[in-house]
C-alpha cells in the first residue's frame, strides 16, 4: 500500500509530560522547538500524550498509587481546552501536530482537536481495543516496536495494511535512558528488509548529549527520528533521556550531516574532481624499445608507468593484437590515434552482461540452483545484445515449464507469438513494459500478465527487470517473430545456450 502521508525525513519532538501541567511552559517549549526546526529547515512534528485520566486510571489508584507513573500523570494533568491551545501553537510554528493516545477516549480527543498524526506507543502496540479505535479514523499512524516480537510486528503491519491506514514503523527500545549495548540499531535494517514498502524510523531514549546513535541510525536507514523534549528551569529538572532545544539543534544537525555523508542510494556518476584525481594516478602504456610501423604489439614490447595523459592508451585498455601504425621510439607514449586496436570479441559482450545479471539477481535476493541452463537471446546479433536481448534461465521444462527472465536496463525483446505455449509472467524485481495484443502495460513487482497462444507480445525495460515465466511445455520451434528476418535465422544464430553461466562454453 502506498502511504497517503509523507513520513519521509520527519523529526518528532515528544513533549510527553514535560509541560509539567503548565500551559505557559508548554508553549515556551513548542515555540523554541519550532524555531530550531525552522532554522534547520526540517519537517517536524510536536507530539502530545493524551490520557483520559478519570477512566484511564483505576479508581483505587487515583490517590496514593504505588505505580510510579500514575502520580506523575495526575500531577501534570492538562484539560482538553489547554491541549487545543497548544495544538494551535504548534501549527503557528509550522510544525505538524501529533499525539499518542493511551485509551479510546483520547482517540476521540485527537479527532476533535484535528491532530494530524497518531502515534502508537510500544506499550499500546498489542492493545487491540485501542488499535481498533485508532484504525477507525484512518489518520496516519506511526507505531513503535519496543519489546515486540517479530510476530507481533507482523500482526501490526497486517492490521493497519488491511484497514488501509497509512503507517510507518519505529525501531524503539523502551529502556530509559537506553545504554549503548541495548540500542540494537541493526534492527532498523531488519525492519527495512522485512517491510520494504514502509518508512522505518528510530524512537530514541539514549543520553541526549550522545550523537553517535543518530549518526548510526541514519546510516542504517532510519527516515523518522524521535526524541523526548523539554526545557529545564530553576524548579524543573529534565529526566536523563529528554533533550533541551539546544540539544535537539545539535541532534538535527548531526542527523542531517549523516544524511549528507551517506549520500545517494543509487550509484551516481563520479564527480569531475574524483575523475581527475583517479586520472592523475593512472598508468599509461609506453614503448619499451623502438617499434616499427605495422608491428603487432606484445607485452614485452611495452611497459606501464605513470603518468597517463589524455589521448594515451591506458594500462586498463591494454589488449593483445594492437598494431602500431607508425614507428615508435623507446619510452614514447602509445597514443590511441597511432594504434589500430582490435574490436572487442563478440562473446565479451555476453561475459560482461553476465556480471550485471548476477548482480541484479543478488540485489533481488533470487538464488539459483547450481545446475541450470542459461539462454542468451540476441535476435539482432550478439553485438546488439544490450539493446535487443534477454537472458532466460530454464528451471524446469516438463508438461509445465518455469523460467526466470532477466533484462538489463534498456533491453527489448522483439514482438512474437507462440502457437502451442501459453505463458504467464510475474514480475519479481524492477519494472517491465509490455505490449500485448496492441495494448501497452506497465508491470511492477507482483504484477501478473497472461499471454495466450497466438497473442502478439513484446517486452522491454528501462530499469532492468527480473520476472518468472510460468507456462505449458516449451518447444524450440514455437516462437514466431513479427520481424521475418529473425524467423529466417537458424536458432543457433540468435541464441547462445550454455550450462550454468558458461564460463568456458561461450
Amino acid at each position: 500500500m502506498k502511504p497517503s502521508f509523507d513520513f519521509e525525513q520527519l523529526y518528532v519532538f515528544d513533549l510527553a509530560n514535560n509541560h509539567q501541567g503548565q500551559v505557559d511552559h508548554a508553549r515556551r517549549i513548542i515555540r523554541e522547538l519550532g524555531r530550531v526546526a525552522a532554522s534547520n529547515q526540517v519537517r517536524a512534528a510536536l507530539k502530545f500524550q493524551f490520557r483520559h485520566l478519570d477512566t484511564f486510571i483505576h479508581p483505587s489508584h487515583q490517590q496514593g498509587s504505588s505505580n510510579k507513573h500514575i502520580p506523575r500523570f495526575l500531577a501534570t494533568r492538562l484539560s482538553k481546552e489547554a491541549y487545543a491551545l497548544l495544538a494551535d501553537e504548534v501549527r503557528e510554528t509550522g510544525m505538524i501536530t501529533m499525539a499518542t493516545p493511551f485509551d479510546e477516549e483520547s482517540v476521540n480527543t485527537i479527532v476533535e482537536l484535528g491532530i494530524e498524526i497518531v502515534k502508537v506507543a510500544s506499550c499500546s502496540a498489542t492493545d487491540w481495543p485501542l488499535l481498533e479505535a485508532i484504525a477507525e479514523h484512518n489518520k496516519p499512524v506511526i507505531f513503535s516496536t519496543g519489546g515486540l516480537t517479530l510476530k507481533e510486528i507482523d500482526d501490526l503491519v497486517s492490521f493497519f495494511d488491511h484497514r488501509r491506514v497509512p503507517f510507518a514503523i519505529m525501531h524503539c527500545v523502551s529502556i530509559y535512558p537506553t545504554p549503548d549495548h541495548q540500542l540494537e540499531l541493526n534492527q532498523i535494517e531488519l525492519l527495512r528488509r522485512r517491510y520494504p514498502n514502509y518508512v522505518i524510523g528510530f524512537s530514541t531514549h539514549e543520553n541526549p548529549g550522545d550523537l553517535a546513535p543518530v549518526y548510526v541510525a541514519v546510516a542504517k536507514g532510519a527516515r523518522i527520528l524521535e526524541r523526548h523534549v523539554g526545557i529545564p528551569t530553576d524548579t524543573i529538572k529534565l529526566n536523563a533521556y529528554s533533550s533541551t532545544p539546544e540539544q535537539i539543534d545539535a541532534w538535527i544537525k548531526a542527523a542531517e550531516q549523516a544524511r549528507m555523508i551517506c549520500g545517494h542510494t543509487e550509484r551516481q556518476p563520479a564527480p569531475a574532481e574524483e575523475r581527475e584525481a583517479l586520472a592523475s594516478l593512472k598508468r599509461g602504456v609506453y614503448a619499451r624499445r623502438p617499434i616499427k610501423a605495422g608491428t603487432e604489439l606484445r607485452l614485452e614490447d611495452v611497459y606501464f608507468a605513470m603518468p597517463w595523459s589524455e589521448g594515451q592508451l591506458a594500462s586498463s585498455k591494454w589488449t593483445s593484437g594492437i598494431l602500431a601504425m607508425r614507428p615508435l621510439a623507446a619510452d614514447e607514449p602509445l597514443l590511441i590515434a597511432d594504434l589500430a586496436i582490435p574490436e572487442e570479441a563478440e562473446k565479451q559482450v555476453l561475459f560482461t552482461a553476465i556480471h550485471s545479471i548476477k548482480a541484479m539477481l543478488n540485489e533481488a535476493r533470487i538464488v539459483l540452483n547450481t545446475e541450470f541452463e542459461a539462454e542468451f537471446s540476441h535476435h539482432k546479433g550478439i553485438a546488439n545484445f544490450l539493446k535487443i536481448g534477454a537472458t532466460i534461465i530454464t528451471c524446469i521444462n516438463r508438461t509445465y515449464c518455469k523460467k526466470i527472465v532477466i533484462q538489463l536496463p534498456g533491453q527489448r525483446h522483439p514482438s512474437h507469438y507462440h502457437k502451442r505455449k501459453e505463458e504467464t509472467f510475474q514480475v519479481l524485481y524492477g519494472v517491465l513494459e509490455m505490449e500485448i495484443d496492441g495494448r501497452h502495460r506497465t508491470l511492477y513487482p507482483g504484477d501478473i500478465q497472461l499471454v495466450q497462444q497466438g497473442v502478439w507480445h513484446e517486452f522491454w525495460t528501462d530499469t532492468g527487470v527480473i520476472f518468472e515465466e510460468i507456462s505449458t511445455m516449451h518447444y524450440d520451434d514455437d516462437s514466431f517473430y513479427e520481424d521475418k528476418e529473425i524467423n529466417r535465422q537458424p536458432r543457433s544464430a540468435r541464441k547462445t545456450i550454455v550450462n550454468h553461466w558458461g564460463r568456458y562454453q561461450i
